[in-house]
C-alpha cells in the first residue's frame, strides 16, 4: 500500500488550432479544453467555430475530449469539415 496516499493523473486533452495566415492582428482565444492561436480574422474565426461545434457534438454524445475515443474524435472532425492532414514526402 506504497502508493495509497498518490495522486492518480488524470488524463487532460487539449485542442491546439493555430492560423498560419495573418492581417497583422493577434489573435488568441481559449476554452476548458482549447487554445487557438494566430490567424486572420476569418481564420481564427473558422477555427473557433468548428471547435465549438466539435465540443458540441461531444456533449451530444455524452462524452468529453478527454474520454473520447480516437475514432470517435475522427468522425466529429469530419463532421464539422476538418479533415486529416497527410503532408507529401518530397
Amino acid at each position: 500500500m506504497a502508493n495509497a496516499g498518490a495522486k492518480v493523473k488524470r488524463r487532460r486533452a487539449v485542442l491546439l488550432g493555430v492560423g498560419l495566415d495573418s492581417d497583422g492582428h493577434k489573435r488568441l482565444t481559449t476554452g476548458p479544453n482549447f487554445a487557438l492561436a494566430g490567424g486572420s480574422a476569418d481564420t481564427h474565426a473558422q477555427m473557433t467555430e468548428k471547435v465549438l461545434k466539435i465540443n458540441e457534438k461531444l456533449r451530444a454524445a455524452g462524452t468529453n475530449l478527454d474520454r473520447v475515443s480516437r475514432e470517435q474524435f475522427d468522425d466529429i472532425a469530419h463532421e464539422v469539415g476538418l479533415r486529416e492532414f497527410h503532408p507529401r514526402a518530397d
